[in-house]
């Protein structure tokens, strides 16, 4: 159960990637995208799961995940489009396209994520397994809502992107390396750059947009 909980906690950042990525695309491709993007969500997350404990402890890594991250917020945000300060859709990317932005984000995301699960099954494969299978359909029916919601409320793709830079900001605060250079176990570090990192997301998706 507290696998499952830590799952429904965490699926939140793969879900909105995912509708974020699929909003692009025509309906019969959308769902394509969203069931493609879940399935690899969660492979993903059973892999590094497994290899979490020796893969996190890599100092650096978290830092460079949290650079691409980043980079696919503001992709993410700028490919949203606006055209004469009317919010509008840029023309719908290839499936492969956005199933490659998703396995990305998935993978950067789930870097963050899988410690805290391999810490609750105390390093058992099959508690690990198990409890990551049951978080299938909070992934999918979280990404259709999102997904829907996105093509009623273009503007929440700020919100979406907004999410991103933080989840960005905190796998910064909490690397290994660059805790140990620059944060030294700082509340307040922890606490301030995942805010930071949100108006820096939109206000460089909004300049890249202007060009």
């Amino acid at each position: 159960m507290e696998i499952v909980l830590i799952n429904l906690l965490l699926s939140g950042d793969n879900a909105v990637v995912i509708a974020m990525a699929s909003q692009h695309l025509p309906a019969h491709q959308r769902k394509k995208a969203v069931w493609w993007g879940a399935l690899a969500a969660v492979g993903l997350r059973c892999i590094l799961t497994l290899a979490a404990i020796s893969l996190l402890q890599t100092p650096y890594l978290q830092a460079v995940g949290a650079v691409l991250l980043l980079y696919i917020a503001v992709k993410l945000l700028i490919d949203a489009g606006s055209e004469g300060g009317v919010h509008t859709m840029k023309k719908p990317k290839s499936l492969s396209q956005a199933i490659q932005t998703i396995v990305a984000a998935d993978f950067i995301m789930s870097l963050d994520n899988v410690l805290a699960i391999a810490a609750v099954a105390d390093g058992k494969p099959v508690l690990i397994l198990l409890g990551i299978a049951l978080s299938i359909p909070m992934i999918i029916w979280g990404s259709h809502i999102l997904g829907k919601l996105l093509q009623r409320v273009p503007s929440l793709i700020y919100i979406g992107s907004a999410l991103l830079g933080y989840a960005a900001g905190g796998m910064l605060v909490h690397d290994p390396g660059m805790n140990g250079i620059l944060f030294h176990g700082s509340t307040t570090a922890a606490q301030a750059i995942p805010l930071f990192c949100i108006p820096l997301v939109i206000i460089i998706g909004l300049l890249m947009r202007r060009r």
